[in-house]
């Protein structure tokens, strides 16, 4: 298996185009979120990244700088190519990127993948809320 994580800017249209292909699968199709919230005007200021397996686009994420820190988000996995630790991957990849920052780094979980987070040194802050018709818990990145 070989497995390649390009990071991107919007500018890189073929890239982004594979990204949303994904997306739209795991959001669009599967979790039926509405497009426009998916497609939420963002992407422009984010850095994209995209993990192909053996050449096929299986997963990607995004961060941005916010006020409050960098926002990791838009992780998304093809059904098939789940529990195979590539969120994980890119997750590492991503964190590589922005830790040296020393900016806060926080993220929006989906209830069901808290789990995940936290195994990656994330700890849910505050309440759950909805977001898209789905519940979600802000989490924070602990740094040791």
């Amino acid at each position: 298996m070989i497995i390649n994580i390009e990071g991107f800017t919007h500018e890189e249209e073929d890239f982004l185009q594979k990204a949303y292909k994904i997306r739209d699968a795991v959001f669009i199709q599967e979790q039926n979120v509405d497009k426009f919230l998916e497609y939420d005007g963002l992407d422009e200021s984010a850095t994209h990244f995209l993990l192909e397996c053996n050449g096929i686009p299986v997963g990607t994420a995004r961060y941005r700088e916010t006020d409050e820190g960098i926002k990791l988000e838009r992780f998304a996995v093809l059904k098939e190519y789940r529990g195979k630790a590539f969120a994980s991957l890119i997750l590492k990849m991503m964190l590589e990127e922005v830790l040296p920052s020393g900016k806060q780094i926080y993220l929006y979980a989906q209830a069901s993948a808290v789990t995940f987070y936290e195994n990656h040194k994330f700890k849910k802050v505050g309440n759950s809320f909805e977001e898209a018709d789905i519940e979600h818990f802000k989490m924070i990145f602990e740094k040791s």
